[in-house]
């Protein structure tokens, strides 16, 4: 009966310390919610997975899965750093070229905005504070949604187009800001030249120069910066071989006119993603966050 009973604590004793040992390996453990439809159109539906971590600050961050307008559920992260510090994370997955244009996309990611401000009760977010990230064109749109998110339809007989669009904080890797510009002023890459490989993104208007400007300027976070958008944080490598420095240095420089808040960190040598300190620069984009978000001290 004693051996018996030892034996029962000692398999106990096993399992509170390889329980504690999980906990400790896993400090925030987060629930994940898959496949969450937040638009139909054109005989697909588009979806989002949302990350919440077990302590949830109530703030939510919109991360936009994207590399070369291509989104793919496959790189979805595990929405570290994010959920370290209580936030949501909604990983968007948006309609990928050539099938989608990029102004078919961008207005995706309006309604992904929108949707998950509908939903913000549900989400335990506050619909009034929400954040957007991404890397590359996943920073593009972005700062598309930085520079021209806003008010909702308020006659849409969708409840979810008369969202809001708008966010309140921005922190984004090496993103493209100006097509009409790309390595060097007049250095247009709106389907053609640098960028000639992503023509049919760009779409069939692009083909013509009247139409290539027009679409320049739509898809260009540039060309909508004002005062009043929300607080932009760029990480960029000046080694960049895919989205050159001009693009960070040319938007930062829009928005110094303008008296917009914009706060540029260049990574030497660096290129387009996978330096060495580029964990730890990630947590610099929680720290914007942090900042605008919840008001913490920088």
């Amino acid at each position: 009966m004693y051996h018996s009973r030892q034996r029962t604590i000692f398999i106990f004793s096993v399992f509170i310390l390889c329980s504690l040992l999980a906990a400790a390996q896993n400090k925030h453990p987060a629930m994940h919610i898959r496949d969450v439809i937040y638009t139909k159109h054109d005989g697909v539906a588009l979806t989002m997975d949302i990350i919440q971590p077990e302590n949830p600050n109530g703030f939510g961050i919109i991360s936009i899965v994207s590399g070369g307008w291509i989104s793919s559920h496959d790189r979805i992260g595990t929405g570290e750093p994010f959920t370290n510090r209580g936030y949501t994370v909604f990983y968007v997955v948006h309609g990928s070229q050539p099938r989608f244009t990029v102004e078919e996309i961008i207005a995706d990611i309006h309604r992904s905005v929108r949707f998950i401000r509908s939903r913000a009760k549900e989400f335990g977010i506050d619909p009034a504070k929400l954040g957007i990230t991404g890397s590359s064109t996943g920073g593009h749109l972005s700062l598309m949604i930085a520079t021209r998110g806003g008010l909702g339809d308020p006659a849409a007989k969708d409840s979810i187009d008369r969202e809001s669009s708008a966010v309140q904080a921005v922190a984004v890797f090496y993103p493209p800001t100006d097509y009409l510009n790309w390595s060097a002023v007049g250095d247009t890459a709106v389907g053609i030249g640098k960028l000639s490989a992503y023509s049919a993104a760009f779409g069939p208007n692009a083909a013509a120069p009247g139409g290539r400007l027009k679409v320049g300027i739509n898809v260009s976070p540039i060309y909508e910066v004002k005062k009043t958008q929300p607080p932009v944080f760029i990480i960029h490598g000046d080694a960049d071989q895919s989205v050159p420095i001009f693009q960070a240095q040319r938007f930062k420089k829009r928005c110094d006119e303008v008296g917009a808040v914009c706060e540029v960190k260049v990574i030497p040598g660096a290129g387009h993603g996978g330096w060495p300190t580029m964990a730890n620069d990630s947590q610099l984009l929680v720290d914007w966050f942090d900042h605008y978000l919840r008001g913490l001290g920088k």
